[in-house]
């Protein structure tokens, strides 16, 4: 069995002009909705981002710190 398209068929829409257009004023014939979700989807859970962004910016300043130390002649800091 064929499913049939979800757009309708030219031939047997009523106001389409040659060529596929519509008349000036006209509305042309609504495609078939394919879009959209079949259940609610959860919100993912907000805490492992916020530990990425923790994580991140604590390494940044850690990088941060060793290149000013190098920079400022710390050296022997770390």
């Amino acid at each position: 069995m064929t499913a049939t398209p979800p757009d309708p068929d030219p031939a047997r829409t009523p106001g389409l002009e040659p060529g596929g257009g519509v008349a000036p004023g006209d509305t042309p014939p609504e495609s078939g909705q394919t879009s959209g979700v079949s259940h609610h989807e959860p919100q993912p859970s907000r805490g492992r981002n916020i530990a990425a962004l923790v994580v991140v910016l604590l390494l940044t300043a850690l990088a941060l710190g060793f290149v000013v130390a190098q920079v400022m002649g710390w050296s022997n800091l770390f």
